[in-house]
């Protein structure tokens, strides 16, 4: 079976986990939700009162960090499963700058590199195809208008229970998307062989029929 890498970037709360989830599962593949990494070690960083600004403090306790993912997709942070709280507003509204400091993108992408050795994966996050797998042989660039990631992202919060406004939302997205395209170290940006996806008005079941044909396009080979 050939088996290949393939990266999903895009901005924030435009679908790319959910895509990412459900391509991998019908190919056959592992999926890594890079973002979730950033927000574990985020939460790591709130905990301890440490802020994007101490970059030796943060390569200090770099080292003790080790995440990883349980059967369920679930991220674990030095074993514990911290999946619900690193989807919450507080880890949101920081993990942006956290992950400009150039020593966290670093290790995150070392071991995001580690992790797609043995290829056969779907890794979504924003410098997936440009800077982690730039070889990888399908890179899709998803996006969607700003009113319809909030609205999204809204709902999403809503049925998970944690509270927030859709103006809160917004404001986050857009903070969000600023810095993550303006910084130093892997900025947001589409690579120049990556296809884009607009899903403002496209169902999920039509979206990943469309990465499932691109997929195959590229080579891959799964149980689709």
């Amino acid at each position: 079976m050939h088996k290949i890498i393939i990266a999903i970037d895009g901005h924030s709360s435009c679908g790319k986990s959910t895509l990412a989830r459900s391509l991998a599962q019908r190919l056959g593949y592992t999926y890594i939700d890079s973002g979730a990494m950033y927000r574990a070690v985020t939460l790591y960083l709130l905990r301890h009162g440490i802020s994007a600004a101490e970059r030796e403090r943060i390569d200090a306790v770099l080292p003790k960090l080790q995440l990883s993912f349980n059967d369920k997709n679930e991220m674990l942070l030095n074993g514990e499963n911290v999946e619900h709280e690193i989807r919450q507003m507080k880890v949101s509204n920081y993990v942006s700058e956290v992950a400009a400091v150039p020593e966290v993108r670093r290790a995150m992408v070392e071991q995001q590199q580690e992790m797609g050795r043995q290829r056969g994966i779907v890794m979504d996050g924003r410098d997936i195809g440009t800077v982690v797998f730039p070889d990888a042989e399908l890179k899709i660039f998803l996006t969607a208008s700003s009113q319809t990631r909030a609205q999204r992202r809204h709902e999403e919060l809503r049925q998970k229970g944690y509270p927030s406004t859709i103006a809160e939302v917004e404001k986050n997205l857009a903070h969000r998307d600023h810095i993550d395209s303006t910084r130093e170290d892997s900025p947001l940006k589409q690579a120049a062989d990556a296809i884009i996806i607009d899903n403002t008005r496209l169902s999920r079941e039509a979206q990943l029929a469309r990465a499932l044909e691109l997929a195959h396009q590229a080579g891959a080979t799964g149980s689709s």
